[in-house]
């Protein structure tokens, strides 16, 4: 009998469990915590942290998961290193399911950069306003650029003042359609986007309105991952599960 940890976030994660929940394999979704109202799932569903590797693995003996599915942000590089030594400490077995890395393509003016540090960098210079698509947890890095208006697009409205003097919100939750990201960088006439490449469809389509536009694009490369199993569809982690 398997027991699956399916470590989620994702829209990949979402579909993930949507599959398991239909073959009715025994499963838990685990949500980080980042968001405050989570997409509910078809499943018995946890929220918040496990405590670093120790907590991880301690769960996992407590629930006798046979099987821990990482299908988280592809930025969440902590938490998918505590992943692989969880499993190998419990000596269980582990899989990521990943989504492709977005790539330049003719018409793009990307600058791509290793890190938050380096993003904040590049906006040396005079004024403008800048769509911030990368999350909360980032955000008082870009208070060294104070000179900026900075636009965030969020899936929760803020319930605590932001780190950004200058700054305003747009609540929405992806998935994103280009006439929208369209819409969007024309109305609150946007002069650059800093973004992480986060990859997959759902949110593929301010890079394609900014390509429409004309307008210059940071962004912030993955980190770098120990080697590991990964699947890139659900299908293929159904057949690693059976």
């Amino acid at each position: 009998m398997i027991k699956i940890l399916i470590l989620g976030g994702t829209s990949e994660a979402s579909a993930l469990a949507s599959a398991v929940a239909k073959r009715g394999f025994p499963a838990i979704f685990s949500y980080a915590g980042r968001v405050a109202t989570p997409k509910s799932q078809p499943l018995p569903t946890r929220i918040g942290g496990f405590g670093g590797v120790s907590g991880l693995a301690a769960f996992v003996a407590q629930e006798r998961i046979t099987h821990i599915v990482d299908a988280t942000h592809p930025f969440a590089a902590q938490m998918s290193a505590n992943v692989l030594a969880a499993a190998a400490q419990c000596g269980i077995k582990a899989i990521a399911l990943t989504r492709p890395a977005w790539r330049p393509v003719d018409g793009d003016k990307w600058q791509s950069v290793a890190s938050i540090d380096e993003a904040v960098s590049t906006l040396a210079g005079p004024p403008q306003r800048v769509l911030l698509a990368i999350g909360r947890m980032h955000l008082a890095a870009f208070t060294a650029q104070p000179q900026h208006h900075y636009v965030l697009r969020l899936v929760d409205r803020p319930t605590s003042p932001l780190p950004l003097a200058d700054v305003s919100t747009v609540i929405d939750r992806g998935p994103f359609t280009l006439e929208g990201d369209l819409a969007l960088l024309e109305t609150q006439g946007i002069q650059r986007i800093v973004c992480k490449n986060s990859g997959g469809e759902g949110a593929a389509s301010k890079l394609t309105a900014a390509r429409a536009l004309g307008l210059p694009v940071v962004m912030i490369e993955r980190p770098h991952l120990p080697s590991r199993l990964e699947a890139h569809t659900v299908d293929e982690v159904i057949n690693w599960l059976t």
